[in-house]
């Protein structure tokens, strides 16, 4: 860990944040795919890959996509959104979750965090509603692989009569247990519901998603549509628009074999979040939240969250940051930049919709039911934007479950030297 002069020493090879790991099955499902000619969007390792995903996640069907933001705008069409009709969407999350909304030209109304989970809060969900109580799709995203409070979201979605699509990209393997004690895998409880298979989730086909579903009929429109929308005619005939959003038959054989290993992908994801746990305690620190009662999460990226008190000034602009270093304190900034000198990858928390440029004149709804875009997190002392609270002070730690115990150990005394 240390050199002879009782430095940390910079690793070798670098850690990643989250990267790809793959198994023996991976490479000869895709040389059987080479093998027998099916090299298309067509194939065995799709067919069985969608069985697998399906009987997994708990659903009658899966539909094998090119990733899962082709799998979320598949939701969007489904879910039947108009131009100009207005969506309820999770405000700390990926571009990926909100961008097919505006696809199908609908207008995105970002729904503030919750401090338990990281995600969309019930309470300022029901705010929404009766600001829009027209709303009929909320679309909900489990953020870093922790379910989001399911019972209260659904609850507040049945008062009104809306429809949830459930953005489960990084949340494969996570459960949530309802008020009757059931417990049911993320990417299984909304209407419409999308899953990722992107090279740094828990499982990959170097890319890919899914479209899940209990219904026959939207499973039968979604492969339609996701090639091109071709109808049964002896030629090429197209009576609606369609998209080439196909899952490729080698895609589908990497994540075939992924598959096959994604309990102990979980499971050393784990690992890393109780080795952070241990290794951290005594700082001014927390991590990523969830509920031990009604969760179990699939760990996906183990998160750190500074405390208040703990944090030396920062100042973010768009695509600038800086921060003045202060004894005993630090920031995400420090703690990135520090670990980037030593060869090792983090990254910043998801930066909330309503904060992104692009973005910034879509309405905001706050716990209080209220909330504009803001840069400061704060009015008279008082957090009114936890989205914006915890993407200040959180920061995603190398998470890569190829990462040894030693490589990891090394990493928490670099955040250690932070606060000295």
């Amino acid at each position: 860990m240390f050199n002879n002069s009782g430095k940390i020493e910079k690793f070798e090879k670098k850690i990643y944040l989250a990267s790809p790991t793959m198994h023996e099955e991976e490479k000869s499902f895709v040389i059987e795919a080479i093998d027998e000619n099916w090299v298309s969007t067509v194939g065995k390792n799709i067919n069985e890959l969608e069985k697998m995903m399906a009987g997994y996640v708990g659903t009658n069907y899966a539909v094998a996509l090119a990733s899962g933001t082709s799998a979320l705008h598949l939701c969007m069409r489904l879910a039947g959104i108009k131009k100009d009709e207005h969506v309820f969407c999770s405000d700390m999350t990926f571009g990926a979750t909100v961008n097919p909304v505006v696809y199908e030209h609908g207008k995105p109304v970002f729904i503030d965090s919750e401090y338990d989970t990281w995600n969309l809060d019930p309470t300022a969900l029901e705010q929404a509603f009766c600001n829009y109580p027209e709303v009929r799709v909320v679309v909900l995203a489990h953020l870093y692989g922790v379910p989001a409070k399911m019972d209260e979201i659904m609850a507040v979605c049945r008062k009104y009569g809306a429809v949830i699509v459930e953005d489960a990209a990084e949340a494969l393997g996570a459960s949530y247990k309802d008020a009757e004690g059931v417990w049911h895998k993320c990417g299984s409880m909304g209407k419409y519901n999308a899953i990722s298979a992107n090279g740094n989730k828990i499982i990959t086909g170097s890319s890919g998603g899914f479209f899940l579903t209990d219904s026959k009929e939207d499973a039968e429109k979604v492969r339609k549509w996701s090639t091109q929308a071709r109808e049964a005619a002896p030629w090429y005939q197209h009576e609606e628009l369609g998209y080439n959003y196909r899952m490729s038959n080698i895609v589908a054989g990497i994540a075939r074999g992924n598959m096959l290993h994604l309990s102990e992908h979980i499971e050393a994801k784990k690992r890393i979040y109780q080795r952070y746990q241990e290794g951290l305690k005594g700082l001014p620190v927390k991590l990523n939240p969830y509920d031990s009662g009604k969760s179990e999460p699939n760990y996906w990226l183990t998160c750190l969250l500074i405390e208040k008190d703990a944090m030396c000034r920062q100042v973010r602009g768009d695509k600038e940051v800086l921060y003045i270093g202060e004894h005993g304190k630090s920031c995400p900034t420090e703690i990135l930049e520090t670990l980037a000198l030593f060869n090792a990858e983090g990254r910043p928390i998801w930066k909330p919709m309503h904060l992104q440029p692009y973005y910034r004149n879509h309405d905001f709804i706050t716990c209080n039911g209220t909330g504009r875009a803001r840069s400061d997190a704060y009015i008279n002392h008082e957090i009114v934007d936890v989205g914006a609270d915890i993407f200040e002070r959180g920061l995603c730690l190398p998470s890569d479950n190829k990462m040894s115990e030693e490589e990891q150990d090394r990493i928490i005394e670099i955040i250690r030297t932070c606060f000295s």
